[in-house]
Formats: C-alpha cells, sequence, structure tokens
C-alpha cells in the first residue's frame, strides 16, 4: 500500500482512508492516479463502483456490504 500512496502522490493516510470508507468522496484526481499506479481504466473503476451490490463478492463478516470508493 505504502508504494501505491506514493507512486499516485497521495499520503499513505489518504489512501487508507479512501480504503476504510472515511473519504465518502475522494477528488478525482485522487482516484485517477490511484487507477494508473494499479493499472486500471477509469472505466474499470466506474463499472466496480456502479456494480449492483448483489454481485458483489463476500469480502468478511458483512457478506453483503462493501465499502466504495465513490458514490
Amino acid at each position: 500500500m505504502l508504494g501505491t500512496a506514493l507512486d499516485a502522490r497521495v499520503s499513505p493516510e489518504t489512501l487508507r482512508k479512501i480504503e476504510s470508507g472515511r473519504v465518502a468522496t475522494p477528488a478525482f484526481p485522487t482516484i485517477a492516479a490511484i487507477a494508473e499506479v494499479l493499472g486500471l481504466s477509469l472505466d474499470e473503476v466506474w463499472a466496480e463502483i456502479s456494480r449492483p451490490e448483489r454481485d458483489a463478492e463476500p469480502t468478511g463478516p458483512g457478506h453483503g456490504t462493501r465499502e466504495r470508493i465513490a458514490s
């Protein structure tokens, strides 16, 4: 995660907050930079965050919930 944050030119704390959902709507340039570092197109990011909840893969105890990068 540290490398991803630094390569995207965001602080590791900011990336942690985005991943944990503590930043509900991160700035577009931040998302674009993170996507680029991860090798994702913005279309792929949009498809993931637009996916209906029922299509989400179970990720933990809440199985039906997932955190989104943006809404």
